[in-house]
């Protein structure tokens, strides 16, 4: 049996390898928190590299969270050290735990000075294990405010609250028996703040209309050319 406690720390390594800049550095050679909006994540990387480099990034962002949650959390075997007084069984709780601590691992990465990226994509790969309708709506909304808005972040946060918000409703409106539904949607809705709260200077962007948008997608440099 390998201990709850190594299991975090291995999520918490995995989630720590920073794709970003590793990205950066074997592309151009740079530290990518040095450019664009100084951010260790896949968005900037879209922004200083291109998109091809920055979906890479985010892909390999997920399966960070995805690796923790469903390969690592398996490394654990027998009951957990602890009483176990939540509505899942024992696994899903371990995988909960993985996935936390790969989000925490990218947001501060060990191997690059605990400055990471913002954690929307690893929560994302992480959330596909655990609650994947909600986060398929979440995407949804994440992509339907980023091609009218062209801005990633609000399309982050809007994504972000909008899986606790799915959550409730299932639930609640469409009578959807979600299983431990009465700890995840806290678990949700801690998930969401947290996105929140890495997205603040994001935020505060928005709000005096200084935020960035990603224009150098093929999308939207052929939308430009249109309105030109």
């Amino acid at each position: 049996m390998i201990p709850i406690g190594i299991i975090s720390v291995l999520s918490y390594l995995i989630g720590s390898i920073p794709t970003a800049i590793i990205v950066g550095k074997l592309k151009r050679g740079i530290d990518i928190r040095q450019h664009g909006s100084g951010n260790a994540g896949g968005t900037n990387v879209i922004r200083v590299l291109g998109w091809r480099w920055g979906v890479l990034v985010i892909a390999m962002d997920m399966a960070k969270g995805l690796l923790a949650t469903l390969v690592i959390s398996r490394l654990m075997f027998g009951a957990l050290p602890f009483a176990n007084k939540t509505p899942f069984d024992d696994f899903t709780v371990v995988q909960i735990i993985a996935g936390c601590c790969a989000i925490l691992g990218h947001i501060w990465t060990l191997f690059a000075g605990f400055k990471g990226g913002k954690g929307i994509a690893t929560a994302g790969g992480m959330l596909i294990g655990i609650a994947p309708i909600e986060v398929a709506v979440s995407f949804g909304v994440f992509a339907i405010v980023f091609l009218i808005s062209q801005y990633v972040s609000l399309g982050s946060l809007s994504a972000a609250v909008a899986f606790p918000l799915t959550m409730f409703f299932r639930e609640n409106i469409f009578l959807v028996d979600i299983e431990g539904y009465n700890t995840l949607i806290f678990f949700s809705i801690g998930i969401a703040l947290l996105i929140i709260w890495t997205h603040r200077t994001n935020v505060k962007r928005l709000l005096a209309g200084t935020e960035n948008r990603i224009t150098n997608m093929p999308f939207f440099r052929r939308k430009a050319s249109a309105d030109s």
